[in-house]
């Protein structure tokens, strides 16, 4: 995440795209190798959504400071995840129990989210993909981040609600 922090802030883009996408394909092959040799652990399926969360807020951070993206798409991501981390760490305080477990919406978001970014990297390092490619990006991300924050909340309040009725 620092590389990818220091590659955007020094608008050295070209750096910043292949960082970003170094991190995303050794994620990647992390990943796969969990999955196919049952590497998986409790810990590695927390700590590696909050890893690539990491990257996603940074990476979004620093495209704001540098007036790339608009303070409004930042503060819409960035609060949606806060609340998301905030119903999970409610629900496993009232329950004691979390299991981390993603929607197609919220995987619908991080695909546009890891889209946005390469878009923008390339754009600034090669200047193949147009701005109002970019801003369509933008908007779609935007759309998907309200309805994905709004359908991981509705899920955390189901998710109380049953534990509440089942526990009384």
């Amino acid at each position: 995440v620092p590389p990818v922090a220091w590659a955007i802030l020094s608008e050295a883009y070209h750096l910043a795209f292949w960082l970003f996408f170094l991190a995303g394909f050794s994620d990647g092959v992390d990943g796969f190798l969990a999955r196919q040799f049952s590497w998986q652990s409790r810990l590695g399926a927390t700590l590696d959504p909050l890893a690539d969360k990491l990257l996603m807020i940074v990476s979004f951070y620093c495209l704001f400071w540098q007036s790339i993206i608009p303070l409004g798409l930042f503060a819409v991501i960035a609060i949606r995840d806060l609340i998301i981390l905030g119903g999970a760490l409610a629900y496993h305080f009232i329950t004691r129990a979390l299991q981390m477990q993603p929607i197609i919406l919220g995987k619908i978001n991080t695909a546009l989210q890891i889209l946005l970014v390469m878009a923008i990297l390339v754009h600034y390092s090669y200047g193949v993909i147009s701005a109002n490619l970019i801003n369509l990006l933008i908007i779609s991300l935007l759309v998907s981040t309200i309805v994905s924050g709004v359908a991981y909340v509705l899920i955390w309040y189901r998710k109380t609600r049953v534990f509440r009725d089942v526990t009384k």
